[in-house]
């Protein structure tokens, strides 16, 4: 019989590279999608006829993306254009905690400009310290890549003895078991440098009071360099589906899962919402493991992610075609209060949406021109939000308010937006739920809180037989680049079932340029 190849389940990030790199091994694939377009959270919206980014939008660790296409036979910069970035990210204080005055700090790509900048901002002795965190944040990223990023199915005992006794040097200076913000507190006397590195553990959706203090080595991820995708992020997601139908894959979209098949224990094929049923002894399952366990996708296969920790943060984002004025911005801006404790209190303590949001601004037309004409500019404003979406929980009074109190600290900040009801769209937690469902519209899989948390995220080679897991709730964690290179993890593991990687057939090259373009069966 001929076989049935491989069903991916998500056009997400991690499922695309999951179907290209099978594909190219010579696997039948067929990708299943209920969103109209691949990308999963990677996703545009369209707003006052203007594309926005309204998903992730910090490209970085482009080496991940090297590898995927060099397997494949192709480079990144053939496929589509990225622009680094001189500046990584522009950070502003709440002029009621200084003052009156309006702090701002930028980092650079340029470590001694970094260092520099810090020197001007909180004094030389500051910047020293600063040169002292970047030292430690690059000595945990070394030690820890190998080992944790790029183990299939890390473990405590598995890491220890693959680390070595330098390795375990390192992190007994760092003390895994503190904080993110205890660790910090050891580098910094100056509050704001405290606070601006601590929203590294929101990156994985955590609260830098409860995340790891080996969350550090985001920063090195940052200063090791960030980029801007021409086309937005959505074209990284455009590029890889091109590529994928370059070596076969069939794409199905407005195509729901509703149930993965199992026979005699292990995987037989998928049911979708439309009545069709697909045969597959091997399905790659790209979307949040919460879905799974609590059986969205069927009863059978519950029992691959019988551990699915807290949910991490979920956001309020309003995607905008709007001019901005009075404040000089940068692509990626940050927006800080005073009293930043309360943020996370509010979130995970109280379930509640902050009364004081620090908020991200990704402004989409830096370095383009558009922004200096005064014309009005794509925007995608974020602030961090509970995983309560489903519940009922969050009122539209109660959004209104977190609205009122982000566009508020930009205006005391200096920056005026006034988008009308044409040129803003809103997304909250419950429209996050309704994307991806399991989740209370959780954007980071499980919370990264506790030493061990690291380890408690499912392995690519799930309890059932068949199936593969991909996508950011699962090892190596979420973010663009770490579900990229968990699809890198689940394509092996499902030629590591196969018991051979002799499958594979020359792959041809494709160059080109790329252009811009969930429910249970689409991608986290």
């Amino acid at each position: 019989m001929a076989d049935p190849g491989v069903v991916v389940i998500g056009a997400g990030m991690a499922g695309l590279v999951s179907a290209l790199q099978l594909a190219a091994r010579g696997l039948p694939v067929t990708v299943v999608e209920a969103a109209q377009a691949p990308g999963g959270k990677i996703r545009q919206l369209q707003v006052n006829g203007a594309p926005i980014d309204s998903g992730p939008t910090v490209f970085t660790l482009r080496w991940i993306f090297d590898e995927v296409l060099a397997s494949v036979g192709t480079r990144l910069e053939d496929e589509v254009r990225i622009t680094p970035l001189p500046v990584l990210a522009r950070h502003f204080w709440d002029p009621d905690i200084g003052g009156g005055q309006v702090a701002s700090l930028d980092l650079f790509a340029d470590a001694r400009a970094s260092q520099d900048a810090v020197a001007r901002f909180a004094g030389p002795a500051e910047a020293r310290r600063f040169a002292g965190f970047c030292a430690q944040a690059c000595e945990v990223y070394a030690t820890l890549e190998g080992p944790f990023i790029r183990s299939t199915s890390p473990t405590m005992g598995r890491m220890v003895g693959d680390l070595g006794l330098r390795g375990l040097s390192v992190l007994s200076r760092l003390g895994p078991m503190r904080s993110l913000w205890d660790s910090l507190g050891r580098h910094f006397t100056d509050p704001r440098l405290r606070q601006l590195f601590g929203r590294y553990a929101t990156y994985c959706g955590s609260s830098p009071w409860e995340a790891p203090a080996t969350l550090m080595l985001i920063a090195q991820v940052e200063m090791d360099g960030v980029w801007a995708v021409e086309g937005g992020m959505h074209a990284l997601a455009r590029m890889l589906e091109r590529l994928a139908r370059a070596q076969g894959v069939t794409f199905r979209y407005g195509a729901a899962c509703e149930r993965i098949e199992l026979q005699g224990g292990r995987v037989s094929g998928v049911h979708l919402a439309n009545g069709e049923r697909l045969d597959a002894q091997r399905v790659v399952f790209n979307g949040d493991v919460a879905a799974l366990h609590q059986g969205l996708l069927g009863d059978a296969a519950r029992t691959a992610a019988p551990r699915v920790g807290p949910r991490s943060l979920s956001a309020v984002t309003w995607s905008m075609h709007t001019r901005a004025e009075g404040l000089a911005l940068d692509r990626h801006n940050v927006f800080f209060t005073g009293d930043y404790r309360s943020e996370f209190a509010d979130i995970f303590g109280l379930g509640r949406l902050p009364r004081r949001p620090t908020v991200y601004l990704c402004a989409q037309d830096r370095g383009t021109g558009v922004a200096d004409t005064g014309a009005p500019q794509r925007l995608l404003a974020l602030v961090n939000a509970p995983a309560v979406g489903g519940q009922g929980r969050l009122s539209s009074e109660a959004l209104d308010e977190c609205e009122h109190q982000t566009f508020s600290l930009l205006r005391r900040c200096g920056l005026t937006l006034q988008p009308q009801a044409r040129e803003s769209v809103r997304t909250t937690p419950d429209d996050f739920h309704r994307l991806f469902p399991g989740t209370g519209g959780a954007l980071y899989g499980q919370a990264t809180h506790g030493w061990n948390s690291a380890f408690a995220r499912s392995p690519a080679a799930s309890p059932v037989p068949g199936l593969f897991l991909a996508g950011g709730s699962v090892h190596p964690g979420p973010g663009v680049p770490m579900a990229a290179m968990s699809g890198q993890l689940a394509a092996a593991a499902v030629m590591a079932s196969l018991g051979s990687t002799s499958r594979s057939r020359p792959v041809a090259t494709s160059g080109g340029m790329s252009t811009r373009s969930a429910t249970t069966g689409s991608s986290a």
